[in-house]
């Protein structure tokens, strides 16, 4: 049974994690705190991947005062040799007395065996404190763990009829200014930015994070079936860009070569139809240690991921004004037979965001 103290410092554990939401990518974000004689002796986060991890940050911290202190991190510590030595090893040679997780680490290095470690020297272990507020915060880590690949969020703008855009395609500016800061908050906590060459031709989208506090730009990935991207494209003029096409890229030996002259990198993912296969480039992004994938394009690619069964979040800025019936709609879905075959979502926080209306849904009933 834990007790009011022990969600007070899991829950501070849980602020010191969300420090990492910008940079621990492909790690989890994790936060730790060292209590002694109910009093807070040490504490620290995981800053960066490849840096010390949050138990050995919060190990530093107390010092001495670890021995015999209870220990409250928001993901099992690890207990193998990566880029950084086990933090098991590492909290067994403080001599803590007591460690309490938010929740097991899907990682199938770790699965268990990091608090099995620490039970086997002698440590009072428990597991399961404010889990869903832990596992919220690395919705993409437990995605890439247990399914292979990122967990998949898009993000729209709409008038309060549901469309993005007028007949014409034009798009820019629906919502206002704070809803626009706000989703560059969404695309720095992601590792990658996705969008279709429909969305590149009508706007030329940089899909850079902007006015956000954050040293890390995510991959830019485009849906290109046909390699059409023009070479002065924005989103080739800096960063790591990923093309997924449908083709050879040696059909178009000429172009492929153009764009990895620009540093782009090219991966030929064919479906039926000429299409891109949407469900092997998530596999890929996977592969690539991608957790979280923001998805910012068109009503067919987005249809088609919605329609897949590959969107996990919803992510959904509502402006105050109409646009009429000739605009353009939220996604390009097949016509529905009847109502129960509806595309149900739950909805998971609703705000105003400046002038406008942020939404939060995930498709069914309790996903995720």
């Amino acid at each position: 049974m834990f007790t009011a103290a022990d969600h007070e410092f899991m829950a501070r554990a849980l602020r010191l994690a969300a420090r990492g939401l910008y940079s621990t990518t492909p790690n989890p974000r994790v936060g730790c705190v060292i209590v002694r004689d109910g009093a807070v002796v040490g504490e620290g986060w995981h800053r960066n991947a490849g840096e010390a991890h949050a138990e050995i940050n919060a190990l530093q911290s107390a010092g001495d005062r670890a021995r015999g202190a209870s220990v409250y991190v928001t993901l099992e510590p690890c207990c193998h040799h990566g880029r950084t030595p086990p933090c098991s090893e590492a909290l067994i040679a403080a001599g803590v007395s007591r460690v309490v997780a938010a929740l097991h680490d899907p990682n199938p290095q770790v699965a268990g065996r990091g608090l099995a470690r620490l039970a086997a020297a002698g440590i009072d272990c428990e597991c399961g404190l404010l889990e869903q507020d832990a596992r919220e915060l690395n919705v993409g880590f437990f995605s890439r763990m247990t399914r292979g690949r990122p967990w998949v969020r898009v993000k729209m703008a709409a008038s309060l009829d549901g469309k993005t855009a007028l007949e014409s395609g034009a798009s820019q500016w629906i919502t206002g200014p704070a809803a626009r800061a706000d989703g560059h908050r969404w695309r720095a906590r992601a590792c990658a930015i996705l969008t279709g060459s429909g969305t590149l031709a009508d706007d030329d989208p940089q899909l850079t994070v902007r006015g956000v506090d954050s040293a890390r730009q995510p991959l830019k990935v485009l849906v290109d079936s046909r390699l059409e991207v023009p070479l002065d494209a924005r989103l080739l003029a800096g960063g790591k860009v990923l093309i997924a096409g449908a083709i050879d890229a040696s059909t178009r030996a000429t172009k492929a070569e153009a764009l990895r002259a620009l540093g782009a990198e090219i991966v030929s993912l064919p479906a039926a139809g000429g299409r891109v296969d949407l469900p092997a480039l998530l596999a890929e992004l996977g592969r690539r240690g991608i957790n979280e994938l923001h998805v910012e394009a068109g009503a067919r690619l987005s249809g088609a991921l919605l329609a897949a069964g590959l969107v996990d979040e919803l992510l959904l800025y509502l402006a105050p004004c109409l646009l009429g019936d000739a605009a353009r709609g939220l996604f390009a879905l097949p016509a529905l037979e009847s109502l129960e075959s509806k595309h149900a979502l739950t909805m998971r926080d609703v705000r105003l965001v400046g002038s406008d209306l942020r939404v939060i849904a995930r498709p069914g009933s309790g996903r995720g």
